[in-house]
Formats: C-alpha cells, structure tokens, sequence
C-alpha cells in the first residue's frame, strides 16, 4: 500500500517525469500508471511470435509531446528490441493514446510484438512519462547498431542520447 501510494504521488507530481523500458514499460502499465483515466487499462502481452524476440529494428518517432522525444519528431531511428511479453494491447480507439513512436513496419520482425497500433512506446498525457519496449539505452552508440548510416560515420553517439539530454534540460527548468 505504502509503494502504490508512493508512485501515485510521483506520477501525480507536475515537477516529475519517468522512463520505463522493457520490464519498467511492463511494470508502469501493469500498475495503470500512464493511463490512470482510463476505465478500460492497456495490457502488455506475449509476443504474437510466441517467443522472447531480439532483433535490430527502427522506429518513427510521431509528432508528440513527449519530454524525451518531442525533438526528434519526424525521425526514423534504428533501435534494439528484446523481450518476450512486449505486445501493447490498447483496448480503446487510437485517439486514446499518445504514441510517440511506432515501429518502422508494420508486420513481423520489424514489430516482433504485433502491438496494437504497430505502438513502440506510449506517453502519459502531459508527455512526462514515456514507456518502450524497445531499448533506447541499448542503441546509444554507433557501434551499439546491428546498422549505422556510412554518411553519419563521424558520431560520437546516435540521435537516441539526445533523449535524454532533452530530459536533462526539463529537469534543470524544474
């Protein structure tokens, strides 16, 4: 009881903001936490393959109003995916969700998942608190990609830092 209301109160907090990748994405939407308004709760499932997936993927990242990714709307970016129960199963009309990124294709490996939507990450409303499946962290370096751009060979790191360099900034205004 205790943890439940502490977290409720994190995420209740407007100076506040979150990541959950993988497990933390099963975690925070387990808990109902990006969609706390919602009557119907979105679910995360076995994948429809049946098994855990690893694979070098991409995403294209939406107009969005995510803390972490709003400034790279309108970018393709390859990224990692690992797990086994990644499915994002949305019970509600797209409408209802923010999803800022979906995966690059929209049929299998490209989604190993078969997520509703094609959906790769969800955001809260307000855009403070991001969910993915797959692994931004993992995807930080060019040498980290299965695949880096030859023309792009000079980059310390890949747009995916700038991620997290976004969610320094708000922090620092806060």
């Amino acid at each position: 009881e205790k943890a439940n209301t502490a977290l409720k109160n994190f995420f209740a907090r407007p100076d506040t903001m979150s990541i959950g990748v993988c497990n933390g994405c099963q975690l925070f939407v387990e808990l109902g936490l990006i969609n706390p308004d919602h009557d119907e709760k979105p679910k995360m499932l076995h994948n429809d393959s049946g098994k855990f997936e690893c694979n070098f993927t991409s995403v294209e990242i939406a107009k969005n109003n995510s803390i972490m990714l709003q400034s790279l709307e309108g970018s393709k970016l390859g990224i990692w995916a690992a797990h086994g129960e990644g499915k994002f199963q949305l019970p509600k009309d797209r409408s209802a969700y923010q999803i800022p990124a979906t995966y690059g294709y929209d049929s299998y490996p490209a989604n190993p998942n078969g997520s509703d939507y094609n959906a790769a990450m969800l955001n809260s409303e307000d855009g403070r608190h991001l969910v993915m499946m797959p692994h931004l962290e993992r995807s930080t370096f060019s040498w980290n990609w299965a695949h880096y751009p030859t023309d792009r060979k000079n980059d310390e790191v890949t747009p995916w830092l700038e991620a997290f360099v976004n969610a320094r900034v708000w922090l620092e205004r806060k």
